[in-house]
């Protein structure tokens, strides 16, 4: 672990394992690395290099109103050309599905394949879908009410882990305490960041979206995720895997947005397959 001077922020960066290089971009805004930290088995095979974003977890040195997609992308690539990759695979879960996204559209000679994790290509799908899911799953007014502030950016800072309380056990097929004991050892380590949330999701991510050019990519791409997410459902999925040529779209069953951490096991074994199968193409 270590902390590495780019573009004016100094980038927090984790990298472990050896084979081949695979990026791995966290979800949030406002969170870490420490979300995708089930995927570190993955380090037998492959190089994996986990970092956060700036102005997320440990990344320091830059205001949060630099969190612009010319930065996040640029910074990545820097970050590459650092670590002296030629190219490499992006992996992106969430948020960093999106930046991961952005990176495939606008570094296209650096990425040699990209996978998506519960990630979407239009930002409606949470903004405006996802509080309308919590309320047919019987979510109170309340949690419905503040997952639409949420994921709109019109919460307070000090109302980030409260949101949380209120449907946050919407992120799961069905939470359990194993699963909550999991995620509570791992979140013992993140270092949230509400005014990074804040600023993505009322700046950034204001009627983002990328659908009308998914088909510019042109790197093999996994589309995967869970079968019970309220923010990316699979109606969602089955349309980003349409739009981008090459792609394969799995849906992981018995998980929902956090299907990396519910069902690691059956992820790991998704992202080794697709690797694999990709293996002529770098």
């Amino acid at each position: 672990m270590t902390t590495i001077s780019i573009r004016g922020a100094a980038l927090f960066v984790d990298v472990i394992g050896h084979g081949y290089p695979l990026l791995l971009m966290h979800g949030g805004p406002g969170v870490d690395h420490t979300t995708l930290s089930s995927l570190r088995p993955c380090a037998d095979g492959f190089t994996l290099i986990f970092y956060d974003h700036r102005c997320n977890g440990r990344s320091e040195g830059a205001s949060v109103s630099s969190t612009t997609w010319e930065n996040l992308t640029a910074d990545a690539d820097a970050l590459r050309q650092t670590l002296g990759f030629e190219k490499w695979a992006v992996l992106g879960h969430s948020f960093g599905g999106m930046v991961a996204l952005e990176y495939a559209l606008r570094y296209p000679h650096s990425l040699s394949h990209l996978l998506l994790l519960d990630t979407c290509g239009d930002i409606r799908w949470v903004q405006q879908n996802a509080p309308e899911i919590l309320a047919k799953r019987g979510y109170s007014a309340g949690a419905v009410g503040m997952a639409r502030r949420f994921f709109n950016g019109q919460i307070a800072p000090n109302e980030m882990m409260p949101a949380m309380l209120k449907f946050g056990s919407a992120y799961y097929h069905r939470p359990s305490l194993w699963l909550l004991i999991r995620e509570m050892i791992h979140g013992r380590h993140m270092r949230p960041r509400p005014e990074a949330l804040i600023f993505g999701f009322s700046q950034l991510l204001k009627s983002w979206t990328v659908m009308d050019r998914l088909g510019e990519i042109n790197v093999p791409t996994l589309v995967l995720a869970g079968r019970d997410d309220f923010q990316f459902p699979p109606e969602h999925q089955v349309e980003l895997a349409a739009g981008i040529p090459n792609a394969r779209l799995e849906i992981i069953e018995r998980a929902g947005h956090n299907a990396p951490s519910e069902r690691s096991a059956e992820v790991i074994q998704a992202i080794r397959g697709f690797m694999a199968t990709a293996e002529d193409s770098r």
